[in-house]
């Protein structure tokens, strides 16, 4: 990637944030100051996450239809209607499909970089524009006890972004579609308590597999998607004594298996010594059912 790389603040108040220190986001915390989080949907055919602190309930993505999304959020005990906010990556309908439909139907405000809302807009219909939002890569929308932090990716959309969640000291990463994780990357995103990573295929069962051969290329550029090595070897440079979840995301259902990133994955660290399921977990994640609701 190339250009210039910054982090801004739009919480409209003109406060200044420290981003060096991580724990400055949000850092003073009491014992019922609690982020919890819900992988709801991850994989080729659709991703959506549910956070929620004591004072905000967000989705990240839209990328399956509201009634699905409903359904996801009914498994985990929470309504739709009591979410607030809706950050968006980027324009592929696996991230997008809904985003009009939730806004419409439930009143979410939503918010998207000016090249994504420009891709979205003939796509999700209508949305009023006082629950239209802009956030580019390499801001952060303060919303009382949630900041988000918006960072770039090498992906083949058209400006895509995906973000860190803080509040009160904790903080999640979500990171699903990219083709590599550059050095900038790692570092904005060290150190967090838990990651949503993308593990999308296994090198071998891609390489023969059906699909043709311009999009296996698509797949493996630098813009495409990580494998299951990729993301090992991504999630090496940024893991911290925080990290206790790593989350594998994103995994496509003709050239992955839940049991071969999982082991990949977890083979990987260990031949490094990492304390795998000792300092922290790797959990799977499912294109059709949520993640239990857990607290960071």
């Amino acid at each position: 990637m190339s250009g210039s790389f910054y982090l801004d603040i739009n919480n409209g108040d003109g406060s200044v944030i420290d981003l060096s220190n991580p724990h400055s986001l949000n850092a003073v915390s009491t014992d019922t100051d609690e982020m919890k989080i819900s992988v709801l949907a991850s994989g080729s055919t659709g991703n959506t996450t549910y956070i929620e602190t004591p004072t905000h309930k967000v989705l990240v993505d839209a990328g399956l239809s509201g009634k699905k999304i409903n359904e996801l959020m009914h498994q985990i005990g929470r309504d739709l209607n009591d979410v607030d906010s809706l950050f968006v990556t980027h324009e592929h309908t696996d991230h997008s499909k809904s985003v009009g439909v939730l806004a419409r139907k439930y009143g979410i405000n939503v918010y998207a970089n000016e090249k994504t809302w420009d891709a979205i807009s003939g796509k999700v219909g209508k949305i009023p524009l006082d629950q239209k939002f802009d956030l580019e890569a390499g801001e952060i929308q303060s919303m009382g006890d949630l900041d988000v932090q918006s960072f770039p990716v090498s992906h083949d959309a058209v400006d895509p972004q995906f973000y860190e969640l803080h509040s009160n000291g904790k903080s999640f990463v979500i990171l699903t579609d990219t083709g590599y994780v550059s050095e900038r990357m790692a570092g904005v995103i060290k150190n967090a308590d838990a990651y949503l990573f993308e593990c999308n295929h296994d090198m071998e069962m891609l390489r023969m597999g059906g699909y043709p051969w311009p999009l296996k290329q698509r797949i493996l550029s630098d813009t495409g998607h990580l494998s299951n090595e990729d993301g090992a070897n991504a999630l090496m440079q940024v893991l911290g004594n925080r990290t206790k979840r790593i989350f594998l995301g994103h995994l496509s259902k003709e050239n992955n298996m839940k049991t071969l990133a999982h082991l990949t994955v977890a083979s990987m660290m260990e031949e490094h010594d990492f304390g795998v399921e000792h300092d922290f977990r790797i959990l799977d994640t499912d294109p059709d059912s949520a993640t239990n609701l857990m607290t960071l």
